[in-house]
């Protein structure tokens, strides 16, 4: 979710300048900030963040330099230059003056001539703004798409290692119980000395054994979990919060895989899966 991106263009006789930058956040935070009298485009922006980014604290910069007058507008006093002109025409017939009255002359009359701020086209400016941040947009999108790619190369590395001790604790899962069985025989076999042992006895307690440690169901699910995991990363669409969920599925069949184990070699592996996974949540962090 990383990413920063920056455009400038000339609208209306406006420079717009548009810069975003984001870095990861569970959900969408968006910040805005524009000068002071363009406070209205902070939804308007915010709603165009939302419709392309889903997850990130992002904050986006907005810059709009008008060109020297151009915001600007020069009005005319139509009424009071026809009065000065009225007078000024009396003044010529009455002393038999030269009526030389001239445009630079009547401007010059006070109040003739005036200025005011041009009030501004708030769906215009919305409009080049948000317009603006589209192309920002494009850049910071590159920026992100390459993190992405080497975000999700790591994360399916990691799952294949997932992977291989899934296979590591699937192939000690009988052989533990082959163990249980012989030390069990064994113990008998040291208490009761000579008196002969009951060898479905045996078998009993070691089925019993297995069943309540067979962690098949789980592995399976966990194999499950990756496979799910791998195909999200090759969507298009943001699976950020899907990713979130599914990792704290496999780690709780991880979890239970650990409970059940109570043997050190599956305890260890199982660590080591749970260390995997750990590793994978806090990459998926950073992925829309």
């Amino acid at each position: 979710m990383t990413g920063y991106g920056r455009a400038r263009e000339q609208l209306d006789g406006k420079t717009i300048t548009v810069e975003l930058r984001a870095v990861n956040h569970r959900y969408l935070d968006c910040t805005v900030k524009a000068p002071r009298q363009y406070g209205f485009l902070d939804e308007a922006v915010k709603k165009a963040a939302a419709s392309r980014i889903s997850r990130g604290k992002v904050e986006v910069f907005v810059g709009v330099e008008v060109q020297e007058g151009g915001d600007v507008a020069v009005t005319v006093n139509h009424a009071l230059a026809e009065r000065y002109l009225d007078a000024l025409h009396e003044i010529a017939d009455k002393y038999g003056l030269r009526d030389d009255v001239t445009v630079t002359s009547l401007a010059k009359m006070p109040d003739v001539l005036g200025s005011e701020r041009i009030e501004q086209d708030a769906d215009a400016m919305i409009r080049d703004v948000t317009a603006v941040f589209e192309k920002a947009c494009a850049g910071f999108d590159e920026m992100r798409l390459r993190e992405g790619e080497k975000l999700a190369e790591d994360v399916k590395g990691r799952c294949a290692a997932i992977g291989r001790m899934v296979g590591e604790v699937e192939a000690r899962s009988p052989e533990r119980v082959r163990e249980y069985r012989e030390k069990l025989l064994a113990r008998m076999q040291e208490v009761l000395a000579d008196t002969s042992i009951d060898e479905t006895r045996i078998l009993t307690e070691a089925a019993v054994y297995a069943d309540k440690t067979a962690v098949d169901e789980e592995t399976v699910r966990l194999r499950s979990h990756l496979h799910q995991l791998d195909a999200m990363l090759r969507e298009t669409q943001p699976v950020g919060r899907k990713l979130d969920f599914l990792v704290q599925e496999m780690n709780r069949e991880a979890n239970t895989i650990g409970s059940k184990a109570n043997d050190v070699e599956m305890a260890r592996i199982v660590v080591d899966i749970k260390s995997e996974i750990e590793k994978i949540r806090e990459q998926i962090q950073n992925i829309e």
